[in-house]
């Protein structure tokens, strides 16, 4: 199998990083913290870069490109721990492209590509541990429309975004709906979370909704398998930052007049951070690789993934700290960020012992079909 990029792939990542270097470099970011975690103009910047219509086709305004380029994009925005969330567009721009009718599509695509609209996925509730089939959110016709009441927690930059993605139960299952954060019956509440970013609670109190797909389920759990794909390329990106971050610090440190990295002790440290790197990343192309696999496979894959991964992140995160000292801890210095990114991408879209508890249920599954 050829695992090469191509040349346009090349390119694609070449400008990301170039605008991660000169236009998003710490001290942006930790201005970006301070307001409040969002930024539309970084957002914008990204947009203007063509990211935001990534997964949307050429037809309706994008660049009808696919999960390997999406993987190299979240690959340079982890490496500079970016806060805007790009990875929410992939995600709602993907489902909308997917489930969506041709009304949604045309009202929609053509305005998330060109940055104009930001969409988040809106599904976490309190007590669903994850689990995508439990949601109390409600949706009501009304006339030719709908109407949602509920709340939905932990809302990546919820009261920044201009509309939700959100999953409601509809005669007797779930659907998956757009609303506009500015409609009536619309509240959030946003705040800071651990890695600078932003997320808001968002309650819905018969708000108005427009209906992308009574197949919310299966959408819902596609949505958030791209996601998970975001993920894993994401923390792959933060995690050989942070192993560079490291090895130049080991590099510079003196102890007995000779640089600590040296020492043969920390050189075995670094080269188990380096493999925990090299695993996570052969387990984020496996996943991105197999976002257009049947559902089952899909969902498989993409549990596998997020279980190494999140070994990963720990192991190379709490490593990096170690290895630093107490300066590894410090919102001075570059590396604590990047530990709180990691901390927080583990439990991103289900933490490790959830993913392996989804990965052990479909084996025992697999086994019962060929008992």
């Amino acid at each position: 199998m050829d695992f090469d990029f191509s040349d346009d792939q090349e390119q694609l990542r070449d400008a990301v990083h170039k605008w991660v270097d000169k236009g998003y470099d710490f001290e942006r970011r930790r201005a970006i913290v301070k307001a409040g975690g969002f930024d539309r103009a970084a957002y914008n910047e990204l947009a203007e870069l063509g990211l935001a219509g990534l997964y949307i086709s050429e037809a309706d305004g994008g660049l009808g490109m696919g999960p390997v380029e999406g993987m190299v994009v979240m690959e340079e925005l982890g490496r500079g721990i970016v806060l805007e969330p790009m990875a929410q567009t992939l995600v709602t721009s993907g489902v909308i492209g997917a489930y969506g009718g041709a009304e949604v599509k045309a009202a929609w695509l053509p305005k998330i590509a060109a940055g104009e609209a930001l969409v988040v996925l809106a599904q976490q509730e309190r007590g669903a541990r994850y689990q995508l089939d439990i949601c109390k959110t409600t949706a009501t016709q009304a006339g030719s429309g709908w109407t949602l009441s509920g709340t939905k927690s932990v809302v990546p930059a919820g009261d920044q975004a201009d509309a939700f993605l959100v999953p409601a139960m509809a005669n007797g299952q779930i659907a998956l709906f757009l609303v506009e954060r500015n409609a009536d019956g619309v509240s959030t509440q946003g705040y800071g979370t651990q890695d600078g970013g932003r997320a808001a609670e968002v309650s819905l109190q018969n708000a108005a909704a427009t209906l992308v797909t009574t197949n919310g389920l299966t959408a819902l759990e596609h949505a958030v398998d791209i996601g998970i794909a975001c993920v894993c390329a994401e923390a792959v990106g933060v995690m050989d930052k942070t192993v560079a971050v490291t090895a130049e610090y080991l590099n510079t440190r003196k102890q007995f007049g000779v640089a600590i990295g040296s020492f043969q002790a920390l050189r075995h440290r670094m080269a188990d951070m380096k493999m925990q790197l090299e695993l996570a990343r052969s387990m984020s192309y496996y996943a991105s690789l197999k976002l257009n696999a049947p559902a089952d496979e899909r969902r498989r894959a993409l549990s596998r993934a997020k279980v190494q991964l999140g070994q990963s992140m720990r192991y190379v995160g709490q490593q990096a700290v170690q290895l630093h000292g107490g300066i590894g801890v410090t919102d001075e210095y570059i590396v604590s960020h990047y530990f709180k990114k990691l901390t927080q991408l583990e439990m991103t879209y289900g933490d490790t012992l959830h993913h392996l508890g989804e990965v052990s249920a479909r084996m025992e599954d697999s086994a019962g079909v060929f008992a």
